[in-house]
């Protein structure tokens, strides 16, 4: 089952909100007098307001970061293979691509737009509900070819040099099949790692990106759910950039690799 823990976030922000208002403005001073003819300790509150006004500084700085700065996120799949793992704790840039009003997801300031290359989590076209992470691979207007494990981008190859094998031994707990290649691609002003599987059947096609809209690959190309298969990512779907890892914990293999802490993701 998936929780909007947005929604979630903000209706608790507003309920605690609203009881701490209405008892400030309302009924404070009435129960305080209350209280004081009673010759009982007018400073006690019920139960509700006292969580209200405690739990909401909190709840409203915790909305406020995660809708406008950062945003945490998990990587359950290797499809960003070998640039994220599985496991990997990610922090997502939520100013990147402008500003949204939470839930609705609706931009309300302007203060950037996706570039090739950069790693987007956005909302997965097909289920909203479902967060999806993958490089931008073709802005509005380009003509993305993949032919033969070959990127093409407006007619031109994309740059990739290297073809050694991915070993299990180059990551501490994700182990890909053991025919990956590992290639290091230019892709705009980024420069990444991709796996090619050289026994899978490539997904060959073109694709012509349409205004408003981005075409999102995964960096393990063989064995990732990407545009290739579903098309295209419209711009209110965009979440926001992928800026570094904070944590890798893969919990189904028991295994954490510390040193990935703090890495930077390009």
């Amino acid at each position: 089952m998936n929780f909007d823990f947005a929604l979630i976030l903000v209706v608790l922000t507003l309920l605690t909100g609203v009881i701490w208002l209405l008892d400030s403005l309302f009924f404070k001073r009435a129960r305080m007098d209350r209280l004081a003819r009673a010759g009982s300790d007018p400073e006690r509150e019920p139960v509700a307001v006292e969580y209200a006004r405690s739990l909401f500084p909190v709840l409203f700085i915790v909305l406020l970061f995660r809708s406008f700065l950062f945003e945490p996120f998990k990587i359950p799949s290797g499809s960003m293979i070998p640039t994220l793992l599985i496991g990997d704790f990610i922090v997502v840039n939520k100013f990147s691509y402008g500003l949204r009003l939470p839930v609705l997801n609706s931009k309300f300031l302007e203060t950037g737009e996706p570039k090739r290359g950069d790693v987007v989590v956005f909302r997965y076209p097909m289920d909203p509900s479902v967060n999806f992470i993958k490089r931008v691979i073709g802005l509005p207007g380009d003509t993305v070819t993949y032919r033969d494990k070959e990127l093409f981008v407006n007619g031109e190859p994309v740059e990739r040099a290297g073809g050694a094998p991915y070993l299990s031994g180059d990551v501490k707990c994700s182990t890909p099949r053991s025919d990956a290649v590992r290639y290091r691609e230019d892709l705009g002003i980024r420069r990444h790692d991709i796996l090619i599987h050289e026994t899978i059947r490539g997904r060959n096609g073109q694709w012509v990106v349409p205004e408003g809209h981005y075409f999102m690959v995964g960096d393990n190309r063989d064995r990732s759910n990407d545009s290739r298969e579903w098309g295209f990512v419209p711009e209110a779907n965009l979440v926001g950039r992928a800026v570094g890892i904070w944590l890798n914990l893969d919990v189904n293999q028991g295994c954490a690799d510390w040193g990935r802490i703090g890495e930077g993701i390009e």
